[in-house]
């Protein structure tokens, strides 16, 4: 089976090795003459950006870069993402990396027009309405890795620097107007990378599949998802240069990005104020948050499971998919500890009290509060 094709499910995507070459024409069906890239301060320096540069030059695209962005990007990163946008008198974004370049290079596109604060625009109720949606500039997204899934997602997780706590912003045109999937662009990750980012798309599968709002295609998604990690992921760590299983892992990324419409809950929920606060990495959190709550979790989601274990191939129903997540995390280099990501036990509190407030919680299958929440860190640490 050749795994490249063209999709419009949820937005217009190329999938295939080699397809970053189609970038100029990618621009072309997005209107833009005249992009800025958006990527990470690891990326920057790296031969696929340089490549990636090198192809927009070569198609009169100019090179355009903007790369001062950090691993949990702030809005001091936008602000000076945004200077640059406009100095740079640009008409669209090539957000290019993982989930830190994509996600600011969409809230650089998003901001650049706007003159509310970016905070104005979190994911509460209608506050995505406050925007002005003619000045929202086209985005064309690239990722070159295989977990968070903001290639395909309408908001962006910003970190307040001065609070230290992550907001998500929300707005319906965030969401790129072509996304290039080109499986050759991972093929650098180091392990610990690939583990965590695999990981956080196999968490983002977990959690819609667990939430117990009604969306049945977002439930068969995340059902192949999870399928995909757990047959491709231990490929892509022990064989960076498997192109197969590095397709598969991208379209397990994307996948859990699409599924978790349905909703995240407590694993996100922690994972996002240990991030802002202990700038940890998100999908490696995820991971070690996840074996906790799915124990919590247990009482509603066990039945469920039976499912999905029996789909993947794991014998033991919801008992032995537990025992799953936990082997493969240990193959994967994931400490089991939050301790080990340097998450202290005075910390918590403030921990648990962010948590809750947390958009993430809405689609957990049992209700958090701030007591249950203080549990699960106690327990995970």
């Amino acid at each position: 089976m050749s795994l490249t094709g063209n999709w419009s499910y949820p937005t217009s995507i190329k999938f295939g090795a080699g397809r970053i070459k189609e970038l100029p024409g990618a621009c072309a069906q997005a209107g833009i003459k005249n992009p800025l890239l958006v990527t990470d301060k690891g990326l920057a320096g790296l031969p696929i950006t340089t490549e990636t540069l090198d192809i927009m030059e070569a198609a009169g695209l100019g090179r355009g870069l903007f790369s001062e962005v950090d691993p949990n990007p702030n809005e001091l990163n936008l602000a000076a993402g945004v200077a640059a946008y406009n100095a740079g008198d640009h008409d669209g974004v090539i957000a290019f990396g993982g989930g830190s370049g994509l996600d600011l290079g969409k809230m650089v596109a998003f901001m650049a027009g706007q003159t509310r604060p970016v905070w104005d625009f979190e994911d509460i109720g209608d506050w995505w309405t406050r925007a002005n949606a003619d000045v929202i500039a086209p985005i064309i997204a690239v990722p070159t890795t295989a977990g968070t899934g903001s290639e395909v997602g309408r908001a962006s997780v910003i970190t307040n620097s001065v609070t230290h706590v992550k907001k998500i912003i929300f707005h319906p045109k965030v969401l790129p107007e072509v996304v290039i999937c080109d499986p050759e662009l991972t093929v650098g990750m180091p392990k610990f990378i690939t583990a965590g980012t695999g990981l956080d798309a196999f968490a983002h599968c977990v959690e819609a599949f667990s939430s117990p709002h009604y969306h049945p295609m977002s439930q068969g998604i995340a059902l192949e998802g999870m399928r995909l990690v757990k047959e491709y992921l231990p490929r892509a760590y022990a064989d960076g240069t498997d192109i197969e299983a590095r397709a598969q892992m991208m379209s397990a990324a994307y996948m859990g990005a699409t599924a978790f419409q349905k909703g995240l809950g407590a694993i996100h929920a922690m994972s996002h104020p240990i991030g802002a606060v202990f700038n940890t990495h998100h999908g490696t959190t995820n991971a070690v948050c996840m074996p906790t709550v799915l124990a919590f979790n247990a009482p509603v989601i066990s039945e469920r499971f039976e499912t999905v274990s029996a789909y993947l191939g794991i014998k033991g129903g919801f008992d032995g998919f537990r025992s799953f997540v936990q082997d493969l995390n240990d193959s994967l280099g994931i400490p089991r500890r939050l301790a080990e990501l340097g998450v202290t036990a005075d910390s918590i509190p403030n921990l648990a009290k962010e948590a809750v407030i947390d958009p993430s919680c809405g689609g957990n299958p049992i209700e958090l509060t701030e007591e249950n929440l203080t549990s699960l860190f106690n327990t995970a640490l």
